[in-house]
């Protein structure tokens, strides 16, 4: 077992293949046990019923997952038509038949109704918040959640292949909030018959694809050893789209005590201006990583200091 020394210095990123039947939150334990890691986040829930790309953040990293949140995700999934269900997948209990199934071409006249800023009632079977209960436990208990539609974004929705005459399997590109649960529910409904998702792969998260990831059973094999760690990605990975801001050693101490700071050099202050209030930095002073900042008057002021 890892030294709580040891534990202290993991900082990083791991994309994990997360299994079928496995829930996001103990898909992070194993891998926060694996690593000795002394914290652990996720960065976008997957279903048990879900496969695909789950990155955790490691230590400090934990820090930067709001930033990974927000990004927009690849999905695959399969809808299976002529039924709706409870919690609009295969777990839930049939709720609804149609004998109607919709021809490729019928599927194509709809993606368009489906892509762009929609409105999109989230499932009564998620993890919503409805006067402080999870809006699932209210639909176990038979209880009305009263969750109403909100807007969405779906960039891409296309569909790729129709194995049977029961099913067609889709690629959705989405930003945050997006259920595509939902999306099958509502093209059902759209193609005058009733849809739910039978499968459901994550393909990307950001930055973060199928290419860097790694089953949990391969993950666990390797255990807290040089090899396990040639999985783990670098903290900057999650913010590599963010522009980074050179401090002095002095600027850097200030920041880590909350302070605000004012760059000295000239073109500094011209990276600042072109960036404008508001926007997010990467703070670094010695070639690491200080703090993720935000632009204000001038000059930066701290959102989350790395202890690393």
């Amino acid at each position: 077992m890892p030294t709580k020394a040891v534990a202290a210095r993991v900082h990083g990123w791991i994309v994990l293949d997360k299994p079928l039947g496995l829930t996001s939150a103990r898909a992070v334990a194993t891998v926060k046990r694996a690593f000795g890691a002394d914290k652990a986040g996720h960065a976008g829930t997957l279903d048990p019923l879900a496969t695909g790309v789950l990155p955790i953040a490691l230590g400090e990293a934990t820090k930067t997952v709001p930033f990974i949140v927000a990004d927009t995700k690849l999905y695959r999934f399969t809808v299976a038509w002529g039924e709706a269900r409870t919690t609009d997948d295969a777990e839930g209990d049939v709720i609804a038949r149609s004998d109607r199934r919709p021809s490729a071409d019928a599927i194509r006249s709809v993606l368009p109704r489906f892509t762009g800023t929609i409105s999109q009632r989230p499932p009564d079977f998620s993890a919503i918040k409805v006067a402080g209960r999870r809006a699932y436990a209210l639909a176990r208990a038979g209880a009305a959640t009263g969750l109403s539609t909100r807007p969405v974004v779906v960039h891409r929705l296309a569909l790729v292949a129709i194995p049977d005459n029961d099913r067609a399997v889709f690629e959705a590109e989405v930003g945050p909030g997006t259920y595509v649960r939902s999306l099958a529910r509502d093209l059902g409904e759209a193609l005058e018959t009733r849809g739910f998702v039978a499968d459901l792969r994550r393909l990307a998260v950001g930055r973060f694809t199928l290419k860097q990831a790694i089953p949990l059973d391969n993950l666990t094999m390797l255990g807290h050893s040089p090899a396990a760690s040639g999985h783990l990605l670098p903290l900057e990975t999650a913010l590599d789209d963010i522009p980074a801001l050179a401090l002095t050693e002095d600027q850097a101490k200030a920041l880590r005590c909350g302070q605000a700071v004012t760059p000295l050099r000239a073109q500094d202050w011209a990276c600042l201006s072109q960036i404008g209030n508001g926007a997010k930095v990467c703070a670094t002073s010695g070639g690491k990583l200080v703090a993720l900042a935000e632009v204000a008057a001038g000059g930066i002021r701290p959102l989350r200091v790395l202890n690393i």
